[in-house]
């Protein structure tokens, strides 16, 4: 996978240049290299046929442990007060802050 798919030492340096860094001349060498044979294993996952496979957004199954979204009154308004500190009867009373 040694093929270098256009990128070359220029392109490496105009994007390290873009990225604010500083790269030698060898390894502009070697980073082309490198992403040359990146952009050619990209080059043979695109001819894989994955026409049978299903697609997914993720590699591991995600069952939804949530149930289900139905309302229901578990206390009474009186009930919930009654362990408030201070309540008015329909609401908590509170110190005012400002």
């Amino acid at each position: 996978m040694s093929e270098n798919k256009g990128i070359g030492s220029k392109e490496v340096a105009h994007m390290a240049q873009l990225s604010r860094l500083s790269v030698s001349e060898q390894e502009q060498e070697l980073f082309a290299r490198q992403l040359g044979d990146i952009l050619g294993y990209m080059d043979v996952l695109a001819k894989v046929d994955t026409s049978a496979v299903e697609p997914l957004y993720s590699p591991v199954r995600h069952e939804s442990a949530a149930r289900q979204d139905v309302a229901a009154q578990v206390r009474t308004r009186q009930e919930v007060l009654a362990n408030a500190p201070e309540a008015d009867g329909e609401y908590f009373m509170v110190p005012r802050i400002v």
